[in-house]
């Protein structure tokens, strides 16, 4: 009987260890771990990232960046470059203790841009959730705690 128990719990312990916990239901990216994020920041880094999508709240604006590629700086700073026009701004990844995000569901790590204008370059100003980085894209949500609008942003390496 003591064996038939070990074994039904150390069944359930591999069952439960095999499930994962990396979205939750907004489909943001919940338990990144130190070395994720510090990947995270390195493929950031890489090279120069450019717009593939952007939504926000109730329409698609991607064209609004279109020409423009994005470059993530190791001193946080950002800079969205056309060729001729160079937009500056700042970002980080934060992994926070305390949430501050709009849902007690959301993860604490964020993907956090900040431009101070122009407008169409404040738009993407906010504390993205991470849903999902690869060495080539990186995919952002935010559920907007006014109105609960969701607004999806999309980088891939040029």
């Amino acid at each position: 009987m003591k064996t038939s128990v070990l074994k039904f719990a150390f069944i359930m312990l591999i069952a439960f260890a095999s499930c994962s916990t990396d979205n939750n239901d907004e489909g943001t990216t919940d338990n990144l771990t130190a070395s994720q994020i510090t990947e995270l920041n390195g493929i950031a880094l890489s090279g120069d990232w450019v717009i593939t999508y952007f939504f926000d709240t109730d329409k698609e604006e991607t064209s609004n960046f279109n020409g423009y590629t994005f470059k993530f700086n190791a001193d946080g700073t950002l800079v969205a470059s056309n060729g001729t026009t160079d937009v500056n701004g700042t970002w980080s990844i934060t992994d926070s203790n305390s949430s501050d995000d709009d849902s007690n569901k959301d993860s604490d790590v964020d993907f956090n841009i900040l431009f101070a204008s122009p407008n169409n370059f404040e738009d993407l100003s906010d504390d993205w959730d991470i849903v999902s980085f690869t060495s080539t894209r990186i995919e952002l949500i935010d559920v907007s705690g006014g109105n609960g609008g969701t607004d999806k942003l999309v980088f891939e390496i040029n």
